[in-house]
């Protein structure tokens, strides 16, 4: 983008006068140094107007996610000024709920990324201000930690500083809802529409009438809370019905705050041979060991696997830097290579042994339970509940939707979040998913198997179901409109050799979901097509699935030969459809 030169002073008038408000020395320098560049006649001119342009064109959207972005200065960037902004107008919110009937109450949570402390304390002296009895955590805790926190204190709110498993220059501004402020199927979640926008509202009013801060008021939380999660979600283990506890696992927690915590529940259910990964052990808001602190990003856990191979490990298990998701890896008999579960593989083990779990002597499970996953992932869960004669339901995407699903008993979603135990923590839960994937592990190597047996067995009773994903990713947002409006106008006639059965637009609803920004597509094979933009990323994703038919005669190893070349002629045609 290029800036005429009226564009590029008024910038710069914006970026002084904010520099000169702002209340962090470090961001404020960085502004004065760009704005310094902006008005040179170097060749740094260009590059810092541009700069500027993208952090003041404009703010940073409160969603469903709260917030999240790059640090740094400008209304578009997260920074102290925005934080306290949103703070601000969350307390109004949760205010104006109330409506002087009661006095509302937040806990407020914080991980090691960069000033996620300051931001927090700053968080709690608003709320504070604003008469919100306010408690903060005493250090850096996982996101499962605050989310349980919301419940077992009955606050009306959450607050989670974090980016989750952004790259390291990001941060975020997580918000959940509890306590007197929703009912009982939402206490604890994550906020949705509209309350998003209510805040959003509330947020803007305070960038035009200032934020208060408190010097004191809050109450700083003791060790006990983080023990009381260990206890609770350690009790989870059955040790009665599954008492194997020979399982070798090692553990990372890619360089976040979920390792200590992580380490604890395992060893408060008896899973002692955990080793962690001593390079990623300890917090380090820069990830210095990974280039991109997510564990289903290629090369995240190669240390963990090292690891595994040289200390002859029965399974690794990863949590991403906030530990709200778990991604766990094994050797695979097929081609005796270690090789990371994708998220449905990992959910429909975990919801098997959900059922087994529950079940009776007469392997009777009962009937109220309910499973649920979102649209995007694989239709394998909904399977496995109806063979158990239990309800199943699917969500839009984001845990803030399934966590929500009234009695829900086991939630999923592809991108390695899991919700085992949503009494405890109404949202995915990477610790609490590690204890039962060490469980179920223990429990398949006392009986001769691994996970991947359990795999196979699971695709001779519901068919070898196949997922994967096809990211494509724009330099300008305006492509993903203009390829959703290709589909639309030009929709695919089949993919992988199978003609389009039925075609739904998201956008449109329906009686079991509201509407959402993508298309659907099942082929007559009921191979399935979803294509949506990224609600946090500039780009377009595509979620694939092929299902093969398994008998106990089946050749597994052809079948997923078979599968994949389904799978990867699928791609080619998503590709062609979005002219790619």
């Amino acid at each position: 983008m290029t800036l005429s030169t009226a564009e590029l002073e008024q910038l710069i008038i914006r970026a002084k006068e904010w520099a000169d408000a702002d209340p962090d020395p470090e961001t404020a320098d960085q502004l004065r140094s760009l704005i310094e560049a902006a008005e040179s006649d170097g060749t740094e001119q260009i590059q810092a107007g541009q700069e500027l342009a993208d952090a003041f064109n404009g703010t940073l959207e409160f969603g469903t996610a709260g917030l999240r972005a790059a640090m740094g200065p400008g209304p578009n960037r997260m920074n102290r000024v925005v934080v306290r902004r949103a703070a601000t107008g969350v307390a109004a919110y949760l205010l104006e709920q109330a409506a002087g009937t009661y006095r509302p109450r937040a806990v407020i949570g914080f991980d090691a990324r960069h000033k996620s402390d300051v931001f927090a304390a700053e968080s709690a002296a608003i709320f504070s201000a604003a008469g919100i009895d306010t408690y903060i955590m005493p250090s850096t805790f996982p996101t499962p930690v605050l989310a349980y926190a919301v419940r077992a204190l009955e606050c009306e709110c959450g607050i989670m500083v974090t980016a989750s498993h952004n790259p390291p220059k990001d941060n975020g501004y997580k918000v959940y809802l509890g306590g007197r402020a929703v009912d009982d199927d939402g206490a604890g979640a994550q906020i949705v529409p509209p309350i998003d926008e209510d805040i959003a509202a509330h947020i803007d009013r305070a960038a035009e009438t200032g934020v208060e801060m408190a010097d004191s008021g809050w109450t700083t939380l003791d060790a006990g809370l983080e023990r009381a999660y260990v206890d609770a979600v350690a009790s989870l283990a059955i040790p009665d019905r599954f008492p194997a506890r020979d399982v070798k696992i090692v553990l990372t927690s890619l360089q976040g705050v979920g390792g200590p915590t992580a380490t604890k529940v395992l060893g408060a259910a008896g899973f002692n041979d955990v080793e962690p990964v001593a390079e990623q052990a300890q917090p380090d808001p820069n990830f210095s060991t990974v280039s991109f602190p997510n564990p289903e990003e290629p090369g995240a856990l190669d240390l963990a696997i090292r690891a595994a191979e040289e200390s002859g490990a029965d399974l690794v298990i990863a949590n991403d830097p906030d530990a709200d998701r778990a991604a766990v890896a094994a050797p695979d008999p097929d081609t005796g290579q270690w090789r990371m579960l994708r998220g449905d593989e990992a959910g429909v083990l975990l919801g098997a042994h959900m059922l087994a779990r529950s079940a009776d002597e007469d392997g009777a499970v009962a009937s109220d339970a309910l499973f649920a996953n979102s649209i995007v992932s694989s239709r394998m869960l909904g399977k496995i509940a109806a063979a158990a004669g239990i309800g199943h339901t699917e969500t839009l995407t984001g845990f803030k939707w399934i966590s929500r699903v009234p009695s829900l008993t086991y939630g999923y979603e592809e991108a390695l979040g899991y919700c085992a135990a949503p009494s405890l923590v109404r949202d995915k839960d990477g610790i609490s998913a590690a204890l039962l994937i060490a469980e179920l592990a223990a429990d398949l190597k006392a009986a001769g198997k691994t996970v991947f047996d359990a795999l196979d067995e699971l695709a001779v009773q519901h068919g070898l179901h196949l997922t994967d994903q096809l990211p494509v990713r724009v330099g300008n947002l305006g492509l993903l409109d203009a390829m959703m409006n290709r589909l639309r106008e030009h929709p695919p006639e089949a993919f992988g050799g199978s003609a389009v059965d039925s075609a739904s637009d998201l956008a449109e609803g329906s009686a079991d979901l509201p509407p959402t920004d993508g298309v659907l597509y099942v082929t007559r094979d009921d191979t399935r097509v979803i294509i949506r933009p990224s609600g946090t990323e500039p780009k377009l994703k595509c979620y694939l699935e092929v299902i093969v038919p398994v008998d106990a005669t089946a050749d597994l190893p052809a079948t997923r030969e078979t599968a994949r070349q389904r799978m990867d002629d699928v791609i080619q045609d998503v590709r062609e459809a979005l002219g790619l």
